[in-house]
């Protein structure tokens, strides 16, 4: 079974520095791209960003681009979200999925309408 688990939320203040991890299971890094999508409270769920191992495509979004980096561990089926110079509207949920690989560079967007979802992991951002 194709299974992901976030961890490395947590409370930090403005201009801090967070680490997100993705740990997948039933698949390797070759199967799938990962995406992280993330929901703040009232807002609709939006993509973060993704990357795919097999071609080192990877998306960003506008307003993380420049302080969040994403980069995988395939030895150990982890993707990680670096997040630096965090902002309190970088507060929300943050949740990693299996999404397909093939364009994924533009591809990304998409994806934060997929169905099922795991339990995510919560950023807050203090000003």
């Amino acid at each position: 079974e194709v299974q992901v688990a976030e961890s490395g939320g947590g409370l930090v203040q403005a201009g801090g520095s967070l680490r997100l991890a993705c740990v997948a299971s039933g698949f390797t890094l070759d199967d799938y791209a990962i995406g992280w999508f993330r929901q703040a409270p009232g807002k609709e769920r939006e993509a973060v960003s993704c990357i795919s191992t097999t071609d080192g495509n990877t998306y960003y979004s506008h307003s993380v681009k420049g302080r969040f980096t994403i980069s995988s561990d395939n030895a150990n089926n982890t993707v990680y979200l670096q997040m630096n110079n965090l902002k309190p509207e970088d507060t929300a949920v943050y949740y990693c999925a299996a999404v397909p690989s093939l364009g994924i560079a533009t591809a990304c967007p998409r994806y934060r309408y997929l169905e099922r979802w795991g339990q995510g992991t919560l950023v807050t951002v203090s000003s």
